[in-house]
Parts: structure tokens; sequence; C-alpha cells
């Protein structure tokens, strides 16, 4: 059983019924949870008032009040994600993140700009767990999600199906708003520390880099990365203008 905490991360759990949520824990004295107790009522989910001390023993006290005791979360297969008669593909691949809340933002930015599927590895990569969901608001519950053994090998497959891959690079020379995003696409997101590993940068269509003045950081943010080469995409597969500035 997975034990999802906080309030958003329950509540969509709860309304995707994705997985079963076996029982909901509230605690004593806690407000603004109509919304949450009456979807509950109408999946037929018991709910239990304990001590709030229990909950934070349970969730190392981030839990907002609620917290849910669920099936662990269903991934689903690369040909799921894949062949989605609906839209053509617009899919985030993670190469190696670690961090949950890395993961869970750009769920959570991946949710709101259409992507229709995420692919990250098995092996030495986060995967989804409670701390994800919260990080996510609940997010992650609307995604399909596959795990796949060998990166690489998974973005090569996508590329056979018609998928463009773009993967994003410190030291690469076309900037992201430069890149034609449009059609099916997978934007690839290295780790934290090293970014993308040599084989999945070796199978990208192209590498783009997202500009920054000079003397200034680095790099950015994982999530803040990813999400803005994400929004890009959706700016450019949505037909919205660029605003110029006079």
């Amino acid at each position: 059983m997975d034990l999802l905490y906080g309030r958003n991360s329950v509540l969509e759990a709860l309304r995707v019924r994705r997985r079963r949520v076996r029982r909901v824990l509230v605690a004593s004295g806690a407000h603004g949870l109509d919304a949450l107790r009456a979807q509950c009522e109408r999946e037929r989910v018991p709910v239990e008032v304990v001590d709030r001390h229990r909950l934070d023993q349970l969730s190392a006290g981030h839990h907002q009040g609620v917290l849910a005791e669920a099936e662990p979360f269903a991934y689903v297969h690369l040909d799921e994600v894949l062949n989605n008669p609906e839209q053509p593909p617009f899919l985030l691949a993670l190469d190696s993140l670690q961090d949950p809340q890395n993961f869970g933002s750009l769920l959570r930015t991946a949710l709101a700009v259409g992507v229709t599927g995420v692919l990250l590895p098995e092996h030495r990569a986060v995967s989804v767990t409670p701390a994800v969901s919260n990080a996510s608001a609940g997010a992650v519950e609307h995604l399909a999600i596959a795990r796949v053994t060998n990166l690489a090998r998974s973005l090569n497959q996508l590329k056979q199906h018609g998928v463009w891959v773009y993967g994003l690079a410190v030291e690469a020379a076309q900037p992201y708003w430069e890149t034609d995003l449009h059609g099916p696409l997978a934007l690839v997101v290295g780790s934290e520390g090293s970014g993308l590993g040599r084989l999945v940068r070796e199978t990208c269509d192209g590498l783009v880099h997202i500009p920054m003045l000079p003397g200034s950081i680095e790099s950015l943010n994982a999530s803040v990365a990813g999400s803005l080469v994400l929004y890009e995409a959706f700016r450019q597969r949505s037909g919205y203008p660029v605003s110029r500035l006079r």
C-alpha cells in the first residue's frame, strides 16, 4: 500500500480512480475538507478521524490533515503511451532524474500543457512515490507513465513510429525557442547532476539549450528547465504568437 498525503494528492487519486483508495485518514479538527469528504462518500471510501500526531508519524508532518491508504501507482506499457488515438504523441522522457520534487513539478507542468505520456527508466531513477504525488499536487494520477528497462532503446522505438526526440543539454548549440516542436515529439530531460547520459544523448534527433546571461549560473534546475521547453512546445502546438517587445 502507498500512504498518499496532502489534500490535492488524495483528492485527485479519489477523482481519477486509476488505483483503489481503501481508506482516508483525516486529522481531528481539520477544516476545509468538504470536497474531499464528499468524494469519499461518492466513491464509498471510509473516512476515519484520527489524532493529528498519528498522521505526523506516518507522513513526516507534510499531510495537510489528510492521508490515504491506496494501491501502488499503476504504470502503463510503452505501447499505450505511444498509441494514443486521440492526438499525436507529446511525450516527456526523464533520464535518471533523482529528486521527487523535480519529478513532481515536471509532472504538474506536463499535465498543464497536454503531455500525453511520460517515460522513465526502471533503474537509477525516481519512481512514482507518495512524495512525487504530493509534489505534483495529484497531477500524476492523470498521466500515463511508463517505466522502461532501457531508455535509449525506447527512444529509438519512438523514432521508428515517427516521433522526433529532442534532448535538453547545456552545451547544445540551438536555443529551444528556435526548434520546431510541432508534431509527434518527445522531450528528454536529464539528471540533476550530469544531464543526459551518452547513449540517450546520441539517440536524440537534436539537442537544445536554454540561453542565459554570460556569467550567470551554469544551468537551471531540471524541473524549471524542462518546464520552460514544455511550455514552448505547448505554445507552438497551440498556435500562440510570440509577443514582441517594442
